[in-house]
Order: C-alpha cells, then structure tokens, then sequence
C-alpha cells in the first residue's frame, strides 16, 4: 500500500498488470458464492451485506495499525465516499439479485454491460477518450464474454422482464463505480483508503436495505434476525470471510489502483477477462469443461485486451 496518494501516476504497463490480476482474484468469487447458494440459500442481500462487514472487518485493523494516515481523510472527502459507498452498495444489491433471477451465465455477461456504460459514461464526465479502437474493443469483449458466460444459449435466459432489467441495472452500477474509482483517484484518494470507506459505507447502506420491513426488497433479510441466516454453521460462515477477506479485498483493491494509471474505461474492459478466467478455473477445480464456443469467447476478451494495450503503446 502506498503512503503516497497525492497525484496520479501516468498510464502504464502496470495498470493493465494490476487489471489482469484484478480480473484473476475477482475470478475466484464465483466459486465461493456459488457454493453459499447452493449449500444453503443465504438470501442474496444478506450475502452481500456480510461479504462487505468482512473487508472492512480485514482492512480496518491493517490500515489502524500500519498505515493509520490512509484512515484518515478531509471532510469533503468523506461526504464522497459516502455517496461511493452507496453506489457500491447499489451493485452489491443489484448484482446478488441478478445472480438469483437470472443464473451465473446471464448475470455475467449483463454485468459487463458496464464495459460499453463505462465507455460512455467516460467520455461524458471524465473526457476520456473514445475512438475506433477503443469501440472495436468494446464490441470485442462484450461478444466474447456472450461467449464464456454461454449467455447465447436460451436456456441462460429465463424469460424474465425483472431478472433482465436487474441484470442491466448491475452492469451501470459497476459503470459508475469504476467511474468514481477513477474520480476519487484525481480528487488524491489513496486506493485502499476509497476501498475501506467505500466498503464501510456500503455495509451500513446494505443493512438498512435488509432490514426494510414487508418483503419490500428481494432477496433481503426482511428483520435483525434474518441477518443470522448462517446461524451455527461454521463452515458457512468461514467460506462467507474467505470471499470477504480474500478475492474481495485483493480483487476490488487492484482494479482501484489500476484506476491510477489507467482510463476507467480501459481497466473494466481489461477486468472484462474474469469470466475468462473464471471458465479456467471451473475447468481444473469443477471438471466443468470449455467449449469451442467459450474457448472462441476467450480469444475475443483478450483480443480486445491487447488492441487497447497496441493502442496505448502508439499513442
């Protein structure tokens, strides 16, 4: 962790290294949220509540007691977090939601709408640029990750107006996220410090939402008791910090600081990689074999990985 946060570094080799592994760790989730469902159907929201009350659980004692200057942070400052951490709360929800209503596949490659919202977005609010390589990378990665996540296939798609409308909504929340990832990087935020506070904030957002009485919000706890879903099951709660303290931290703690040196729009489509990886993985660890048709998505994520990487270097 750096203790330097006063000015971005320029674009770099390293940013595109930090997205790949950002893509590589985030990768991992999969297995362990899948597992979470499947072994005992914690509601969605309750997942995501925990899942965040753990990073912060991990970070808080490093940064209080090794960096305890990346705690602190001006009050202006603070007021931004706090609407990052809504944002970030908002995908927590949306994208745990999605996975529920639409399966792996179909959330997958709809979360990753951000890659075109990012682009957008980009151009729009922080000037980034957006030429032809860039629009080509763009059709490039959403193809391949239609591909990977065998989102293609009519079984990946429950007819489902809500499931869908979900499923976009989670790809422009994690749009606005690496947006402001990106912002709070120009406004002098060190990574790990935007990470905390925006896990922080996000934590208290989340449980308001699970506590909403009525059924209101799907996929919550409806009451304080809900919470406790996992009750006296060990092992749940164990895999629950692993994904908190381990792929969450590392992974979303990467791609923070590759918003340092790199586009927002350039590093999540370089984090576009992770169903790649994540097919990869399910490979040697499930026995899930790849396709022709996902090895064919794969080639076309990293495709679109090294025309921005060729573009970047002629620039």
């Amino acid at each position: 962790m750096s203790r330097n946060s006063s000015h971005l570094q320029p674009h770099s080799a390293r940013g595109y290294t930090l997205s790949v592994l950002a893509a590589a760790i985030l990768s991992t989730t999969a297995i362990f949220i899948r597992y979470l469902y499947q072994s005992y159907h914690i509601p969605p929201l309750v997942l995501a509540l925990w899942r965040d009350i753990f990073v912060v659980v991990t970070l808080l004692p490093v940064l209080g007691l090794f960096y305890p200057q990346l705690v602190r942070v001006q009050r202006g400052l603070l007021y931004y977090l706090v609407t990052y951490g809504f944002v970030l709360a908002l995908f927590n929800a949306m994208w745990t939601l999605s996975v529920a209503l639409n399966g792996a596949a179909a959330a997958t490659v709809l979360v990753y709408s951000s890659v075109a919202f990012t682009a957008l977005l980009g151009r729009l609010y922080l000037k980034e640029y957006l030429g032809g390589v860039k629009i080509l990378a763009i059709i490039f990665c959403l193809s391949g990750c239609l591909l990977v996540s065998e989102a293609w296939k009519a079984h990946s798609w429950h007819a489902n107006i809500t499931g869908i409308v979900t499923g976009i909504l989670s790809g422009l929340c994690y749009s606005l996220f690496s947006l402001m990832g990106r912002s709070a990087s120009q406004r002098g935020l060190n990574p790990w410090t935007t990470l905390f506070y925006s896990f922080l904030f996000a934590t208290l957002f989340l449980f308001v939402f699970n506590i909403i009485p009525g059924g209101i919000l799907p996929g919550t706890a409806g009451r304080i008791s809900g919470l406790l879903w996992l009750g006296s099951a060990w092992e749940g709660w164990g895999v629950l910090f692993l994904l908190g303290a381990g792929p969450t931290v590392g992974g979303f703690g990467l791609f923070l600081v590759s918003l340092r040196h790199l586009p927002a729009s350039v590093a999540n489509l370089v984090v576009s990689l992770e169903p790649v990886f994540t097919a990869v993985i399910a490979f040697f660890l499930l026995g899930e074999q790849l396709t022709e048709m996902q090895i064919a998505g794969g080639v076309l994520i990293l495709t679109a990985v090294v025309c921005l990487r060729g573009e970047r270097s002629a620039r």
